[in-house]
């Protein structure tokens, strides 16, 4: 196998710096606050894209942005003039978010750009658009670090207080918890092992989809596993009668990983309980997966480190190299370039 595990394991394990290495190049630029309560529309697809949504779990709860997340190249009609549009892509050269970076400019919207170059970052050169630039050289799943603490940066002045020290705290406690996680011993590992060969899903309360949503998609990248990501209560609407109407021979097949926030409210904590007896009854494997604080942004970031490790150690256990993703790359020579 080629070095790829280890680049892999070594840019998780940067998480916490590019957090904060983002957030303050995010507050350089960051959008003004002008009294009004904003309207924001991040556009990105995959590694980029996901940025802008795990952020979505700190800023729905804590500020009074209506931060949208836009995963294509087509902008809704409700984004005007008066919004502003951030547009990331790592790389610079998606072709959704460079068809949505010029429609969003048609519109006269107020943009800015985060990537580490290629054409996204000279056409905003040549615009005059705001760029926070990201370091290149690594695939977009692991510019995370980056990418979300400069969309928490861009953002901080509308939170009613700074995240400033709030950062430091967390980039300093997932630190401590990356060492642990990168353990063979450890909780990823272990977590890793409770998935095995089975079918993976990923449930999360819905403050927390994003989360799942990360766990989902890295698993697919880095382990080369199809997995599935929902959320509750409203899988209580659907979901629950098919596990419930599953024979057991088939879903003994399936692991569950279960994302619980020890900040959950009652009724929520109530209801994973359920979900986890429905589950065990059928023969789901299930495992509790606690996400390490009651701080909203700390239980982020730290699950998106344990998720990182655990799709690594899921690769590991598959003997498949987590670096390369030849399917996007022979998709996208299929496509050519459809942003021409």
């Amino acid at each position: 196998m080629s070095d790829g595990p280890a680049r892999m394991r070594a840019l998780a394990a940067g998480l916490p710096a590019g957090l904060l290495d983002g957030y303050r190049a995010g507050r350089e630029i960051a959008l003004p606050e002008d009294g009004a309560t904003p309207r924001v529309y991040a556009v990105g697809m995959g590694g980029s894209g996901i940025a802008a949504d795990l952020a979505r779990c700190v800023v729905d709860a804590e500020s009074p942005v209506a931060l949208t997340v836009v995963r294509g190249p087509d902008l809704p009609r409700s984004l005007n003039a008066r919004a502003r549009v951030v547009l990331v892509s790592y790389s610079g050269t998606t072709w959704e978010t460079l068809r949505a970076y010029d429609a969003a400019g048609r519109l006269g919207a107020k943009r800015t750009v985060v990537t580490s170059g290629g054409r996204l970052a000279e056409r905003a050169a040549d615009d005059d658009v705001p760029v926070l630039s990201v370091p290149p050289g690594m695939p977009p799943r692991s510019a995370v670090g980056h990418l979300l603490g400069g969309v928490l940066g861009l953002l901080d002045p509308l939170f009613p207080e700074s995240n400033e020290g709030r950062l430091e705290r967390t980039a300093e406690k997932t630190e401590r918890l990356i060492g642990s996680y990168a353990r063979a011993n450890g909780p990823a590992a272990s977590l890793a092992a409770e998935v095995g060969d089975r079918f993976p899903f990923v449930y999360a309360e819905s403050a927390f989809v994003p989360l799942a949503r990360r766990w989902k998609t890295q698993i697919e990248e880095n382990a080369k596993r199809v997995a599935v990501f929902d959320e509750f209560p409203e899988l209580f609407h659907n979901a629950i009668v098919g596990w419930d109407a599953t024979k057991r021979a088939e879903a003994r097949r399936a692991a569950v990983l279960l994302l619980s926030w020890a900040g959950a409210t009652a009724a929520t904590r109530k209801s994973a309980r359920y979900l986890e007896r429905l589950l065990g009854e059928r023969g789901v494997r299930v495992a509790r997966v606690p996400l390490p604080s009651e701080d909203r942004l700390e239980a982020l970031v730290g699950g998106i480190a344990l998720g990182d490790h655990v799709s690594l150690f899921l690769s590991a256990r598959r003997h498949v190299d987590p670096y390369p993703v030849e399917a996007i790359a022979r998709l996208r020579s299929a496509l050519g370039n459809p942003a021409a």
